[in-house]
């Protein structure tokens, strides 16, 4: 299965798609490069699940239902965030992703989420409304981020407004740190 990038293109003037195969050994080996400072952003999308089984602990064929029921041992996947805002680029403007289930804990969980990895951004949302409403969440402010009626039926997707919304924060990061 094909990834996508969302990248702003300027002289389209819209955020643009198209795929990408990553591994995220290849991403961890980029990201230690040294990075333009506050001019670098981290945009971390969010992730596909908190929990995987390794290679060497899946079956090498089908797993057979005849067997009954079936138990599966999953660990934890790495959290890059940390070493990404400490280590690998302690300058840069990095952006993470928060999607809770439970309207009621969303902004507090992207609070904690700033608080604990000290980085400058968190695209807060929803399940049930993740394709039309997020909310950005910085130190020191809420930002809310909705689709309308109307830019739905014109296919434009949340996306778009959470890159521009990015751009400009990013920008003005730059300038404050220049």
């Amino acid at each position: 299965m094909a990834r996508i990038r969302l990248r702003w293109n300027p002289r389209f003037g819209r955020v643009v798609r198209w795929p990408v195969e990553v591994r995220n050994t290849h991403f961890a080996f980029q990201i230690r490069k040294p990075t333009r400072g506050s001019s670098a952003m981290f945009y971390l999308a969010a992730a596909v699940s908190d929990f995987y089984i390794p290679v060497s602990e899946m079956p090498e064929h089908k797993i057979s239902s005849s067997g009954g029921s079936l138990q599966i041992t999953m660990k934890m996947v790495p959290k890059m965030l940390s070493p990404l805002v400490k280590d690998w680029a302690p300058t840069a403007f990095i952006v993470s992703f928060k999607l809770e289930t439970d309207p009621n804990i969303v902004i507090n969980r992207a609070r904690n989420a700033l608080e604990v990895y000290q980085h400058q951004v968190v695209v807060a949302n929803t399940l049930e409304s993740i394709q039309s409403f997020v909310i950005i969440v910085t130190r020191d402010s809420e930002t809310k981020l909705v689709l309308s009626e109307d830019e739905v039926a014109k296919g434009m997707v949340i996306e778009e407004k959470i890159v521009q919304d990015l751009r400009s924060r990013h920008t003005a990061f730059i300038c404050d740190k220049n």
